[in-house]
Formats: C-alpha cells, sequence, structure tokens
C-alpha cells in the first residue's frame, strides 16, 4: 500500500521513492529522528507529515539510502552510515543523487537546498550545482548511478544529473 500525504511535493516524492524500491511509510509517529518527522528503519523511511519540516529531506534521506549496497540497505536504521565508509563523501553522493531526483520530478532546487539544510550551506551548493559544479558525482559513477561528462561523452550516453539507474546493486 503506498503511502499518502496530504502535501502534493511530499506524496510525489514518496510514489518516486516507493516505485524505485524504497519503501516510505506514513506513520502518527516517527519516534527519534535525525531530521525533523523522518525516520531510517531497516531500510524504509517512516514519515510523521506533520512533524515534517521540509520536505526535500525525504529525497536527502532517499539518496543515503539509494547509495548504500543493496544487501545492506534493509539492515539500515537511523542515521543512515555505510560501515567502512567516510561519511563526508557519502554525504556527497546523497546531495548528487537527491538533485538527479528533484530534477528527473520537475521540483524546485529549494525544495531539497532549503534553508535548514546542509549546515547552512544549502545556497552555495545550489549555485554550484546550477553552475554545473556537481559535487559528489564521482561517488554516483563509481557506484554505477551516473555518469560525469566525460565519461558519458566517450560512453555516448547523457551526463549527470540523468541517471542510469537509481539504486546501488
Amino acid at each position: 500500500m503506498a503511502a499518502q500525504f496530504n502535501d502534493p511535493i511530499t506524496q510525489k516524492m514518496a510514489d518516486f521513492l516507493i516505485e524505485i524500491g524504497i519503501d516510505v511509510v506514513s506513520v502518527g509517529d516517527a519516534g527519534e529522528t535525525f531530521l525533523p518527522g523522518i525516520r531510517v528503519e531497516n531500510g524504509k523511511i517512516l514519515v510523521n507529515e506533520e512533524q515534517l519540516t521540509y520536505p526535500g529531506d525525504l529525497l536527502h534521506e532517499g539518496g543515503h539510502l539509494a547509495i548504500a549496497p543493496a544487501a545492506l540497505r534493509p539492515s539500515l536504521t537511523g542515521e543512515v552510515v555505510i560501515p567502512g565508509t567516510d561519511p563526508e563523501p557519502v554525504e556527497a553522493y546523497a546531495i548528487a543523487w537527491s538533485y538527479a531526483a528533484m530534477v528527473h520530478l520537475g521540483l524546485d532546487p529549494k525544495v531539497i537546498f532549503h534553508p535548514g539544510g546542509y549546515r547552512v550551506e544549502s545556497e552555495r551548493l545550489e549555485a554550484n550545482f546550477n553552475l554545473g559544479v556537481y559535487i559528489g558525482v564521482n561517488g554516483l559513477q563509481d557506484a554505477g548511478l551516473s555518469l560525469t561528462q566525460p565519461e558519458a561523452l566517450k560512453r555516448g550516453l547523457p551526463p549527470y544529473p540523468h541517471m542510469l539507474k537509481w539504486l546501488r546493486d
């Protein structure tokens, strides 16, 4: 059963995540959360819409799950941390993934680059992405999800923000 949300943007993002294979569940209480209204539990995103401050955080958390290895994804709970990896580049990969999802869905960049996000670096990140300076894309390419401009040219395929696939194997 699909998650049901009142906000059409939240619903659009939830439908997309469910379509690509990331479960999103509407809950009355998300419990202890890393981001307001969102909790990851056993590879699923639990969302309390009343507590959700920034709907775009849904795509960001979806990005963390999407770039995690498939075998690991169902075990992830709380703050998504991929064992044995440096969290800083993984954060950049999740930002790049969420931006590509935002473009795919035709949403305004401010949905993910909101004032409360990315330790107040949202404006800088949005400006970089608008200029085509995409942080984290090399990680998406390494995971087989997208291609940098040079690699896309070599292969004759569209470059990032186009995604070859949405979930890491």
